[in-house]
């Protein structure tokens, strides 16, 4: 096998109009942070949003607007699942089967979409409408079982329902997410604005939903039962109707601001399980010189 010339990987391969986009990006994004070199995470979702993964030449751009090696840069885009080393589908459908959902139905849902698309895990349907992936955590246990579409929230998924998903994501229909934005859009434009480009959506469809606040609700009716005044929502900057939900206060009774040491050495942040010091001092023994 002929190894390929060193000055072949040196410089990408994008046409001269593609390179001019994706420099301006890449400075604007540069400009964001003291040490550009910072800049590596949102400059990988950049590339992505153009090639539709990170490709080499995605790999050698960031090399050279940063400064870094193409190892360098390789190694955290191999690191992190949202950064694609091969093509990616228009949209990428994950099934969380971590703890929780798992049991609320995930394997379910991911055996009956993998069998029905014909895909495994990180695998894309032959008209790259789709790839599968198995999730560990969507980060949305109230609702399980959840699926994403392209990072999207679809709650308390059944696997009819996420086949039906499915079936719409391929047959081009619009499909709107239980909360977030109104609408799923693809994963290139998903990729854009992960690196910090906004498409002006950010305030669209629900935010919190209600079981994400049942705790809070909760918490402040039993404030009002204690003789507390539990806080009142405080309006969003630009409404003027809906009040938008605020966190409750810290400090109060039985916050971790007002819990008591339960065990000797509690108090010390380096207490060990055991309830001593974690790091004890050793016992000075004689020489056997």
């Amino acid at each position: 096998m002929t190894a390929e010339p060193t000055s072949a990987r040196s410089a990408t391969r994008y046409d001269a109009d593609t390179l001019a986009s994706l420099g301006a990006d890449a400075a604007a994004i540069k400009a964001r942070y003291p040490d550009p070199r910072s800049g590596l995470l949102p400059m990988l979702h950049l590339v992505q949003s153009v090639d539709g993964y990170v490709s080499r030449d995605g790999i050698l751009f960031c090399a050279e607007q940063l400064g870094m090696t193409p190892a360098e840069v390789s190694a955290v885009a191999t690191f992190y699942t949202q950064y694609k080393r091969h093509p990616n589908g228009t949209y990428t459908v994950g099934v969380c089967t971590n703890t929780l959902c798992a049991v609320m139905g995930g394997d379910a849902i991911f055996d009956e979409l993998s069998e029905h698309l014909g895909v495994g895990h990180d695998e894309t349907t032959d008209d790259g409408a789709i790839t599968l992936e198995r999730v560990e955590c969507n980060a949305a246990c109230d609702y399980a079982p959840v699926v994403m579409v392209n990072w999207e929230f679809f709650d308390n998924q059944t696997p009819e329902s996420a086949t039906d998903l499915a079936d719409r994501l391929r047959a081009g229909e619009e499909v709107a997410p239980t909360r977030g934005a109104s609408s799923v859009c693809g994963f290139k434009q998903m990729s854009r604005v992960l690196a910090g480009f906004t498409d002006g959506r950010a305030d669209e469809g629900v935010g919190a939903g209600e079981p994400t606040l049942a705790g809070l609700r909760l918490a402040r009716a039993a404030a009002a039962v204690d003789g507390g005044e539990p806080a009142e929502p405080a309006p969003r900057e630009g409404t003027t109707g809906a009040a938008a939900e605020v966190p409750p206060e810290t400090g109060t009774a039985q916050s971790s601001a007002e819990r008591k040491p339960a065990a000797p050495g509690d108090e010390s942040p380096g207490r060990s399980p055991s309830g001593g010091d974690a790091n004890p001092e050793p016992e000075k023994g004689g020489s056997d010189d």
